[in-house]
């Protein structure tokens, strides 16, 4: 072989090696975007939150986990129909808030198929309508008829996406004939507890929906109205859903979330931590705080 063909075949295979070496950089890369990098504590995590108070509570709790033992967790708020299609799509990774089977089952029954169900964490969380303890001769549902006057024609509700305005919508309203009487408003959950706060300060009366478990039961004297037709449907479970793939790109995570669940006075404990007691706009750092006084709670997680 001559020396200017060696020299061509030298700069071939440099120049094959360059991209080997380029494909693998790529690849090696990809373990700290989404997708994660399987079992070596690494990766980026992304969760959807839709604003209830329980999904911020936990999401900031579990952001905090995983910060600490080297994940980089993205958070991002969506409506909830948005959120159940981004992980049906794949754009996020984790959510842990599903209302099943009833709040969130429209959702479910369009996008389930594309998302792994991963674990029920609290399995009792009914929806409600509630008055304050001191509104007397209301105690169901049924007894609202005729009273429109005493709450100015108003249901205060929160997000119109919800499942639970869904439901107090299509099946709570017309079961016990509210329509003319009533108005449902539409809100948010902020808004909601905002207004819930306002009457209760008053002493005035007051009717929303919301659900257990919520902090809002510890800091005020709540009533709910007994629902003696079901319109509210039996009590969901509270689930953590995710995208297909994620127990295969996360496995160590996925392990950690199959020992996850709360019961109702820690969860209380842990909403009271980062909604009540600490500072607005400072959530992570509440968590991160609860996550340390409550290390037995957690390390029983993750063995």
């Amino acid at each position: 072989m001559d020396a200017r063909r060696q020299q061509r075949l030298s700069l071939r295979m440099l120049a094959v090696l360059a991209v080997v070496a380029i494909v693998a950089t790529a690849c090696g890369n990809g373990g700290d975007t989404a997708g994660g990098d399987a079992g070596t504590g690494g990766g980026t995590i992304r969760i959807g939150l839709i604003p209830w108070d329980e999904a911020i509570a936990v999401t900031n709790l579990w952001q905090a986990i995983l910060e600490e033992r080297g994940y980089t967790v993205e958070v991002t708020q969506l409506e909830v129909g948005g959120l159940y299609s981004g992980l049906a799509n794949g754009d996020i990774d984790l959510f842990f808030d599903g209302w099943l089977p009833a709040t969130h089952a429209d959702y479910w029954a369009q996008f389930g198929q594309d998302i792994d169900d991963l674990k029920v964490w609290y399995d009792q969380a009914p929806l409600t309508w509630v008055v304050p303890a001191y509104v007397d001769d209301v105690n169901s549902i049924a007894d609202l008829q005729g009273k429109a006057d005493m709450f100015d024609g108003r249901i205060v509700g929160i997000e119109a996406g919800s499942g639970l305005m869904r439901i107090s919508r299509e099946e709570v309203m017309p079961t016990y004939g509210l329509e003319d009487e009533y108005t449902l408003v539409e809100s948010s959950t902020p808004a909601m507890l905002a207004e819930l706060d306002k009457a209760y300060s008053a002493q005035e009366p007051i009717v929303v929906t919301l659900w257990e478990p919520h902090w809002a039961y510890g800091k005020y004297d709540l009533k709910n109205l007994e629902d003696p037709e079901g319109a509210l449907g039996q009590p969901d479970e509270i689930h953590v859903l995710a995208r297909k793939g994620f127990r295969e790109d996360f496995p160590e995570v996925a392990g950690w979330l199959q020992n996850f669940e709360l019961d109702g006075a820690t969860l209380a404990d842990l909403e009271v931590a980062i909604l009540v007691d600490g500072p607005e706009g400072k959530e992570l750092e509440s968590a991160k705080a609860w996550l340390e006084e409550n290390r037995s709670v957690v390390e029983a997680w993750l063995s």
